[in-house]
């Protein structure tokens, strides 16, 4: 049964400052993510992986319904799975499968999350 939907756009131009402003990576991407962030071969590709990855934590914090304040960036993990698709793991919601969708162009980032409850739980929504 699906929980929560959230989709989040984000324009690349304002992301473009942010790649070099240290704190606000730190504050954004966990550890994990910095690591594939600074192994990005160009500005061009860190610039979509931030926007990228800041989309796909505002679209579950829509879906999860409690916006970015309850939860924080670094509770919410976007890495890639065995094949390259991005994965998206988030602390204190490990009772839903959690799928993310991300896309880019020219201008924008775009992120799209879908949570569904697990047929073995019970569990509501952590934050509610």
């Amino acid at each position: 049964m699906i929980a929560g939907i959230g989709i989040d756009i984000v324009e690349l131009h304002r992301m473009r400052d942010k790649i070099m402003n240290t704190a606000f990576i730190e504050r954004v991407l966990t550890e994990k993510e910095q690591h594939f962030f600074q192994a990005m071969r160009s500005d061009k590709r860190r610039v979509e992986f931030l926007a990228g990855r800041f989309a796909a934590k505002e679209a579950f914090s829509k879906a999860a319904g409690t916006g970015i304040g309850h939860l924080g960036f670094k509770d919410m993990e976007v890495l890639p799975n065995e094949k390259g698709a991005p994965r998206l793991r988030v602390k204190g919601f490990e009772q839903y499968h959690i799928f993310v969708s991300l896309s880019h162009s020219e201008a924008y980032a775009v992120a799209q999350v879908v949570m569904e409850a697990r047929h073995d739980s019970t569990s509501s929504n952590p934050l509610s």
